[in-house]
């Protein structure tokens, strides 16, 4: 029996594909700009090339990952105002299994308990189009996101004069709700808790 790859090895194997195809080592080189000869002649498609090989060689990933059913779990550890929490969340470059989405499902109420206490008193702000604003919300209009959330991630940057505590709530597929092309399957929402008289910077 051939030995199957555990989720680092796996992790580890896509960061060494994805140097390899920025260094140009890689190139899926039947891909064009246009798809028309006249106009691909006079556009570098070697950018495109190297995101495709890449692409194509996590997809491969992705399939291995369900065939050998590794999982694209990791865990990750937070800080905040003394309090600590370990929580799942899946790789950025692996896929999510059915049983993955359990644990996160399983993890989601901890999480916005810690969330809650730690976010207690802070200016909340809301991402919108496309991240790219923040519209000030209340706790109320948290807690309707969180009504349809069905697991929950956290990030934070903090310095000794700023601290911002980001909540993704979502649902469906991780892979495909953080750049919302899962919508409505798969999506999420980011809430970002600043000190007050701060603004986001997530």
């Amino acid at each position: 029996m051939s030995k199957v790859y555990t989720t680092e090895e796996l992790i580890q194997i896509l960061a060494t594909e994805r140097q390899a195809c920025l260094k140009g080592e890689r190139l899926k080189l039947e891909v064009t700009v246009s798809g028309n000869p006249l106009i691909d002649q006079f556009i570098k498609a070697e950018g495109l090339q190297k995101f495709t090989a890449y692409q194509d060689f996590k997809n491969a990933i992705h399939d291995y990952q369900k065939e050998h059913q590794v999982s694209g779990i990791v865990w990750k550890e937070v800080s905040v105002k003394g309090k600590t929490l370990r929580y799942p969340e899946v790789d950025t470059q692996l896929t999510a299994l059915s049983s993955d989405l359990e644990i996160l499902q399983g993890a989601r109420n901890s999480i916005l308990q810690f969330w809650y206490e730690v976010s207690a008193g802070m200016d909340l702000y809301l991402s919108v189009n496309n991240n790219k604003q923040h519209q000030l919300i209340l706790l109320s209009d948290v807690e309707r996101i969180v009504q349809r959330t069905e697991w929950a991630t956290l990030l934070k940057w903090e310095n000794p004069n700023f601290l911002e505590i980001l909540l993704q709530l979502g649902w469906g597929n991780p892979e495909e709700a953080s750049y919302k092309r899962g919508r409505p399957k798969s999506g999420s929402e980011f809430i970002h808790a600043v000190n007050p008289g701060n603004l986001p910077i997530g």
